[in-house]
């Protein structure tokens, strides 16, 4: 089974098993792992805003333009900046390494 790594807000690392098929939200939230995830994972908040590691970034799809509409409301957006719930596990993304960012920004209120 693939796996992937948290980087948490408190700077600790966590390694969990990702099945495929699974978004990094779902994957999150299987492990209590704190993303919000307000919209659960409808693509309409950025509440599962994760930074994706450099050599990962490449491996992963194109963001949607709804995706990046989304991203532009997170809190603390980086260049390999997605969303949680975009990022489905395969294979190609065993040993992904996501980390959080320092906060996040629910505007569902």
């Amino acid at each position: 089974m693939p796996k992937m790594t948290f980087r948490q807000r408190d700077g600790s690392s966590r390694e969990v098993d990702a099945p495929n098929g699974l978004s990094v939200l779902e994957i999150a939230h299987k492990y209590d792992i704190d993303i919000e995830g307000a919209c659960e994972g409808s693509l309409a908040c950025s509440t599962c805003h994760v930074i994706v590691d450099a050599d990962w970034y490449a491996k992963l799809s194109s963001a949607t333009e709804d995706e990046e509409d989304m991203l532009d409301l997170a809190f603390g957006l980086t260049e390999t900046s997605r969303l949680g719930c975009q990022i489905v596990m395969s294979d190609a993304l065993d040993g992904l390494v996501v980390t959080l960012p320092a906060g996040t920004r629910n505007l569902m209120g």
